[in-house]
């Protein structure tokens, strides 16, 4: 293995021919190349998605009512369902799997907004009544005062927490918005608090154009009585949050007098299950890439193996000669081993190493510019596909030298020497 001759051999061997061999190495180099080119992409579009669940709980749902598609207990179809505060006890006192309810209402209804009036400057804004368990939920960062909290939903307190986009709109720059008031449908807040988005892209900068007031407070403060837009529910450890969002379907339907087989009486989603269908796609790019990668080397590998097929013919004369004068047939196998594993893996690596070069390239770029790159963030290689490189490459260069070793100690040392 440390023998100086053989090396010397070796690069006898491989700088005969300077144009086949780097031409020959070339399909190993892009197989690999294009290996990590394409997990370290995959691995960037899984950032990315990630990235826009923010640091939302995954074990979470949320749900709202909508109108029933069948009669039930003397109610025709086409009743209009309308959630209750009341019903958040009962649900925590029937369905076991649940940890947090966070009840919601948004003035103006799904997709509404409002303008929100500080002085002379105006915005149209998303404005919220929420509980101080959402933050819980959906974390923000809040980056000046404070968050909603339980006195405020005591006392029905006047506060409002501000995105930091309306702080933007409504505020001179460098002006401190806590204590100051803002208008909402003719009702005065006080700003206790200003947030900045996890999320990213739009999803972050429509978030940061909200404005949350305590749930008590919107409920007096826009006449909204009892009612309850829809609710944001999590999971305590260890139950599946998929269950849990069925026995409170189930637990509703009962409260509200709905038939048990009513599919459209309620709407709901749970976001493990959009996690997981997010996850489970970025593992099928992973794996497919990886599929493309390991056939690219593979072909590549055939191809040294066919280059080291001619250069065993090249030098049946030497085999012949070396077979002649005592040499093993397991040293002819490892002359032969050694010259296809050390053009494989010289290749591979160079190409595991450009490979590696473009992505930290790229995440640097991504970095330094500050530029909205969507949902792609972070690509890398991890290293445990590193590794898989290494012995796959390692394999392959065995695999591409082992026919060529085979047909070398064949050669009858007596043909091999006066071979033409």
């Amino acid at each position: 293995m440390w023998d100086t001759d053989r090396w010397n051999e070796i690069w006898e061997a491989l700088s005969k021919n300077k144009l086949r061999s780097v031409l020959t190495a070339f399909g190993v180099f892009w197989g690999i190349f294009m290996l990590m080119i394409m997990m370290g992409s995959g691995e960037g579009l899984r950032n990315g998605v990630q990235q826009d669940f923010g640091n939302r709980a995954t074990n979470s749902m949320n749900l709202w009512a909508m109108r029933t598609s069948m009669p039930y207990a003397g109610f025709q179809r086409g009743r209009f369902i309308d959630l209750k505060i009341g019903d958040v006890q009962v649900l925590y006192n029937q369905v076991e799997g649940i940890d947090t309810i966070a009840p919601r209402n948004r003035l103006g209804g799904w997709r509404g907004s409002n303008n929100v009036i500080r002085k002379d400057k105006t915005g149209a804004f998303n404005v919220y009544g929420d509980y101080p368990q959402y933050i819980l939920i959906d974390p923000k960062v809040i980056s000046l005062g404070r968050y909603i909290n339980n006195y405020d939903i005591e006392e029905k307190r006047k506060v409002a927490v501000i995105g930091q986009k309306v702080m933007e709109i409504l505020y001179e720059p460098g002006e401190d918005p806590i204590g100051t008031f803002i208008q909402v449908n003719g009702v005065n807040f006080q700003v206790v608090g200003v947030f900045e988005s996890m999320l990213s892209g739009n999803q972050a900068e429509e978030e940061t154009q909200t404005v949350f007031i305590p749930f008590t407070t919107f409920q007096q403060a826009f006449n909204y009585g009892d009612r309850m837009g829809w609710m944001s529910l999590t999971a305590k450890e260890n139950y599946d949050i998929a269950q849990v969002e069925q026995d409170v379907l189930t637990e509703l339907k009962k409260i509200h007098n709905v038939h048990p087989e009513d599919q459209r009486a309620f709407g709901s989603w749970n976001l493990k299950e959009r996690y997981d269908q997010m996850n489970n796609l970025f593992n099928g790019i992973k794996y497919l890439a990886l599929f493309v990668g390991l056939l690219t080397l593979l072909a590549g590998a055939i191809g040294i193996s066919n280059i080291m097929l001619v250069v065993v013919k090249e030098r049946t004369k030497e085999i012949g000669i070396r077979r002649a004068l005592g040499a093993t047939p397991w040293s002819i196998v490892a002359q032969i081993l050694m010259e296809a594993l050390v053009l494989t893996t010289l290749a591979g690596i160079l190409g595991m190493l450009a490979g590696v070069w473009i992505m930290e390239g790229i995440n640097t770029y991504l970095e330094s510019s500050g530029m909205d790159s969507g949902s792609f963030r972070n690509p890398e290689i991890e290293l445990g596909i590193v590794v898989i490189a290494l012995i796959i490459l390692i394999i392959s260069g065995l695999i591409a030298g082992i026919i060529p070793a085979r047909r070398a100690i064949r050669i009858k040392p007596v043909d091999a020497i006066r071979d033409e």
